[in-house]
């Protein structure tokens, strides 16, 4: 990809936060779901029927109060006993990941042409998906979740809707973040019977081997530790507080902040620079601070276990035990079939942290497990490469009619 400017990938990456006031949190009893009104800057009616394809938007409520909204992209000529697919974005995105490409080269929109009935989720505090039932978003209750709560909340939810909606067990595609919460969920036997197969792109699991260098630093040096002591609950990307961080990180490091996007995800070999605008018209998304000190303690330690609160008394209080719980790798399902595709060049989701996860998958039946490997693959390729539909997109397909 051609180097972007500072201004452009600092906003790309890490462009603020937000303060949040404190409020209490009410969870719900049950997940609720409903047809959502189609808003004139939607999913559907902005980026989805301009292109010829039926959308429907909805709206699904997870059992601790947060409202999820969801895109439903149908296949052209309403067959019948058509198949779903939910799409899962990653970290800092929400689901027009999968329509930042034109619509000959879009997965989402591929599937549908394929005769799939195609499912995109948002996940909670993404544009979308910024409500709750009981507080508003700008209070720090709203933003006191990690991935745990992904797993534990948003993936059942969204899971059980389509289930639901369509009375057919579902195909999965997720993308980095996207993967891990469905790994975690997996490897505890859940949500297995309403799944046909999965698709993990730029898997992430173990991370303690990424190479990105502006990850790793963030990491090492505890920042969202620091802001989350500092009162600052929502890592919202659309401020300025961070933009000064990654300046002063600049100056003092040796990272080539010229190209900060290649910095954060590796060289992406096929990234249209054409495609940048596009991407920062709806990208990228707040998370949690919270969610960002979880993935920075997976960064450093190098597991993959639950949300560590570094107080033997509040992980005792929340688990049961001195130490969190880990999602154990090896527990994955042998009959659960899995597509896994990763880039040799990718500094997020290392070569080397792929490998120990497929080390946990090695001895599954070898019709339920198909390995790609792109060695010029990046992280971002993956969902914006312009050579995505031949190298990944199209076996992806092939996989899912098999099963």
């Amino acid at each position: 990809m051609a180097k972007i400017s500072l201004s452009i990938t600092l906003v790309i990456l890490f462009c603020g936060l937000t303060l949040a006031s404190r409020t209490k949190i009410l969870p719900l009893s049950r997940t609720i779901t409903a047809l959502a009104p189609e808003l004139s800057d939607g999913v559907c009616s902005s980026l989805v029927k301009t292109q010829g394809y039926a959308c429907e938007e909805h709206l699904v409520t997870t059992k601790d109060g947060y409202v999820l909204n969801m895109q439903r992209i149908l296949p052209r000529g309403k067959p019948r006993n058509i198949i779903p697919v939910l799409l899962q974005h990653g970290l800092f995105m929400d689901g027009v990941t999968w329509l930042l490409l034109p619509p000959s080269q879009s997965l989402a929109f591929l599937l549908a042409d394929n005769g799939f009935d195609v499912w995109i989720a948002n996940s909670r505090g993404t544009k979308y998906s910024h409500q709750h039932t009981s507080f508003s978003s700008n209070s720090s209750d709203y933003w006191n979740w990690s991935w745990d709560e992904l797993v534990a909340y948003d993936l059942p939810a969204t899971f059980e809707y389509v289930h639901d909606q369509t009375r057919q067990k579902l195909h999965y595609v997720g993308h980095s973040q996207g993967t891990l919460v469905a790994l975690a969920a997996f490897s505890k036997d859940q949500q297995l019977d309403k799944l046909r197969s999965a698709a993990l792109l730029c898997p992430i699991a173990y991370v303690g081997q990424m190479t990105s260098p502006v990850a790793k630093k963030a990491a090492d040096n505890f920042i969202a530790e620091t802001l989350y002591k500092l009162g600052i609950f929502e890592f919202s990307l659309k401020g300025g507080s961070v933009v000064k961080f990654l300046k002063d990180m600049c100056t003092e490091t040796s990272i080539d902040c010229t190209n900060l996007f290649t910095s954060f995800t590796g060289p992406n070999c096929c990234v249209n620079p054409s495609l940048v605008n596009t991407f920062l018209d709806h990208e990228p998304q707040p998370s949690a601070t919270k969610n960002v000190i979880h993935l920075s303690q997976m960064i450093r330690e190098g597991t993959v276990s639950m949300f560590d609160y570094e107080n033997q008394d509040e992980n005792m209080r929340h688990y049961g035990q001195s130490t969190p719980p880990i999602y154990d790798m090896t527990r994955l399902p042998n009959k659960l079939p899995l597509f896994v595709s990763y880039g040799g060049a990718d500094a997020l989701s290392d070569v080397k942290d792929v490998q120990l996860l497929l080390e946990s998958v090695k001895d599954r039946d070898a019709d339920k497990l198909v390995v790609q490997y792109r060695n010029d693959y990046a992280h971002a390729d993956f969902v914006m490469g312009q050579n995505a539909k031949q190298d990944v997109y199209e076996p992806l397909i092939s996989f899912f009619k098999l099963q």
